[in-house]
């Protein structure tokens, strides 16, 4: 994956991780769960797919 690739999944990344963060801190009554799982999931699978990338890069 190019490094500009690389550096555009890491913002996003970041963003998805922050609204993940700023949802988690409602009061319970107002936490969209649906909201939370496929934010959870976004960032899970955005961190791995970043983790993969540059642990590879690291060993070329």
């Amino acid at each position: 994956m190019s490094s500009a690739a690389l550096i555009v999944l890491a913002i996003v990344s970041t963003v998805i991780w922050i609204a993940v963060s700023k949802e988690a801190a409602k009061p319970t009554k107002e936490v969209n769960r649906k909201k939370m799982y496929v934010l959870v999931s976004a960032g899970t699978l955005s961190t791995i797919i970043l983790t993969v990338s540059l642990l590879q890069n690291l060993v070329l």
